[in-house]
């Protein structure tokens, strides 16, 4: 910061003083617990704004606020600033509030003043309309000051409310996020965190091993790895910080400034859009897997897909791109997984995405190659039935436009829930290999004509005779076609082009939910 030299010496010493603050708010905890911090594999608060904004763009407010607590001795240790960094700013020109938690000050621990500094900057983001992204790298309440670091969380967990489905809401956690602090970013729309650095717990593992006796580390309790395979609390996880702050980045470039705003749009000049890869792509064996996101990568632009909770619920594969330069959200069946199930993890992570896309505006496209919900005990006695509900609830109440393309398997309720006609979808395509049926070929043979089966001299021929004879009825794309279920029946190689003209039709779309306070979700 410029050092300011005038003549007169009382206006001087004003000055100097404001230096020296500004200097001291810098530093944060001191020079040494900077240097434990970065021994950790970890950036300070402030560098990692920097890397977050576009340079010279960040404006921080409340740099010199203090904490106001007298007990266990904290009237005798202050820090300006006290332990986070608020203020505004712009990514690749956009406007964006942030709040960056600084482990040096009091191991980030979140006092009243600090939740108020956070809450200044959550209140300005839904006044004018911009993204929040909290960096949280904290220890949790500061337990000097009892209640009201208790009451600071709730004001927070208030005010990410009030802001759902109004502004995007980005948590990264970049050390320790426990206890009541993990509801703040449980509320938010996406959280990264950084591999063997972050972890999110409730009860850590010492508060585990008295209760339940089990031996845990922080790492395998709540670290990046088990978030983003086993629970899907976390949507991404990332080597380390730089890269973290990066796919932040990345994922607001797909994303608009609020609800009433449409996603930013890329110059795109229409060429060729065939595809002929695509026309291959489904085995001819309808047993046999391929991986969906080739499917998608054949059809979107190049490069730009961007997937979200890549390592949770492999079966169905959710995230970003851009379709002729226009942001879209995708769901698709993951046929190389659970031969593309639909199960309760599944089904959850699809449902949330699929409302975070219709709260803002970003138009949803579905690939679908689903052989029904996965059947099973531990699916019952767990709530599939609630869980998969959560999807079709989400795809019904979806305002945004929306387009569904068959490639192979549509069978059961699945079908409907998938984006169907049925529930509301703007475009059904299918491709000539799609099966829209109640069941397989197999399986519903062997109800149907279970009895001719039984009796007949050659039982496994007279199978095969009748399931050739289901497949062909019912195991193509056709008797939906005539009902007008699928709109069109399309080359695979056209699905690109098809897709283009489809989103620019319904680009002024306007479809409205009867009046209510809101729905109730089957949670």
């Amino acid at each position: 910061m410029t050092k300011r030299s005038i003549n007169d010496p009382v206006l001087q010493a004003k000055f100097d003083e404001l230096d020296r603050k500004n200097n001291e708010s810098l530093l944060g905890g001191g020079a040494k617990r900077i240097e434990q911090q970065h021994a950790k594999g970890k950036l300070t608060a402030r560098e990692r704004i920097h890397l977050l904004m576009d340079e010279g763009s960040f404006e921080e407010l409340d740099k010199f606020v203090m904490h106001r607590s007298k007990d266990f001795g904290l009237d005798k240790e202050y820090y300006l600033g006290d332990g986070v960094v608020t203020g505004y700013g712009t990514v690749s020109g956009r406007l964006v509030y942030v709040f960056s938690q600084d482990f040096t000050v009091f191991g980030g621990s979140l006092s009243e003043t600090h939740a108020e500094k956070i809450v200044k900057i959550m209140d300005m983001a839904m006044k004018n309309g911009a993204p929040v992204i909290g960096l949280n790298d904290s220890g949790g309440a500061r337990i000097q000051e009892g209640v009201v670091s208790l009451g600071g969380y709730a004001d927070i967990f208030y005010r990410n409310t009030l802001a759902s489905g109004v502004i995007p809401q980005i948590s990264a956690i970049m050390g320790p996020c426990a206890g009541g602090a993990v509801y703040s970013p449980a509320i938010t729309d996406f959280i990264f965190m950084v591999e063997n650095t972050s972890f999110m717990f409730v009860t850590g593992p010492n508060v585990v091993k008295t209760v339940t006796h089990e031996n845990v580390t922080a790492e395998e309790l709540g670290g990046a790895s088990t978030h983003s395979t086993k629970s899907g609390v976390t949507h991404f996880a990332s080597a380390n910080e730089v890269e973290c702050i990066q796919n932040i980045k990345q994922l607001l470039s797909y994303l608009p400034q609020n609800c009433e705003d449409t996603a930013p749009r890329k110059a795109y000049t229409e060429g060729n859009e065939l595809r002929p890869a695509l026309n291959t792509i489904i085995p001819t064996n309808p047993n046999q897997p391929y991986d969906m996101r080739e499917v998608i990568s054949g059809v979107v632009d190049e490069s730009s897909f961007f997937e979200v909770h890549k390592n949770f619920a492999e079966n169905i594969v959710v995230g970003f791109a851009r379709l002729g330069g226009r942001s879209i959200g995708i769901v698709g069946n993951q046929p190389a997984v659970l031969a593309g199930v639909l199960d309760i993890d599944a089904s959850v992570k699809a449902a949330r995405f699929v409302r975070f896309c219709d709260c803002f505006n970003i138009p949803l496209l579905v690939f679908e190659d689903v052989p029904g919900f996965l059947p099973g005990t531990d699916q019952e006695w767990n709530a599939i039935i609630t869980n998969g509900a959560k999807l079709l609830f989400a795809f019904s109440e979806a305002t945004v436009p929306r387009v569904t393309v068959i490639t192979r398997k549509a069978y059961g309720g699945a079908y409907d829930v998938m984006n169907s006609k049925h529930i509301g979808a703007d475009l059904n395509y299918a491709w000539p290999t799609a099966e829209i049926a109640v069941m397989g070929a197999k399986g519903a043979a062997e109800i149907i004509f279970k009895k001719e089966i039984a009796e007949a001299a050659d039982p496994k021929a007279k199978l095969d005779e009748k399931v050739d004879e289901y497949t062909r009825k019912f195991a193509n794309p056709y008797r939906a076609s005539h009902r007008g279920f699928i709109d069109e029946v399309i080359y695979p190689d056209q699905t690109r082009e098809k897709l283009m003209r489809a989103f620019k039709m319904l680009e002024n779309k306007v479809d409205k939910l009867p009046r209510k306070k809101h729905g109730n979700i089957p949670l």
